[in-house]
């Protein structure tokens, strides 16, 4: 399988134009941050990316086995943390805290698989697993 897209901007700030399965989104940097805000950082789309595939991969499976979930929502934070896992500034360790709240009337077995089946998402083993990125400049 493979998947693209195709990322683009002026060198003269952070705004960029994102083309990916026939859509174009934007990404910058907040004004704060030097950029304009005219889109998310590159971490929110990160984020943003694993909690669509957890939300869309619950979902499914639901659906697949005639469960009664009504609805996802996936909350996401990527900070950074010491050896000890303490949020931290200098922190070596990046670190995602995902915050899914399952709605409709599961059962707690039920609840307990969908969790197990947020963590087999193919973003979240994307994230886990080794990435080898190779780049070239022409």
């Amino acid at each position: 399988m493979s998947t693209e897209a195709t990322v683009s901007g002026a060198s003269s700030g952070f705004a960029q134009k994102i083309s990916a399965g026939g859509h174009t989104v934007a990404a910058d940097e907040a004004p704060e941050l030097g950029g304009t805000g005219t889109g998310p950082s590159p971490h929110e789309l990160l984020l943003s990316a694993l909690g669509a595939c957890t939300s869309m991969t619950v979902s499914m499976y639901a659906r697949r086995k005639g469960w009664p979930l009504q609805h996802v929502d996936v909350k996401l934070t990527l900070f950074k943390v010491d050896d000890k896992g303490e949020p931290s500034v200098s922190g070596t360790t990046t670190r995602i805290d995902r915050q899914v709240r399952l709605t409709g009337p599961l059962s707690d077995e039920q609840r307990e698989r969908l969790l197990e089946i947020a963590n087999k998402c193919p973003v979240h083993k994307t994230l886990t697993h080794p990435i080898d990125i190779h780049t070239s400049v022409s």
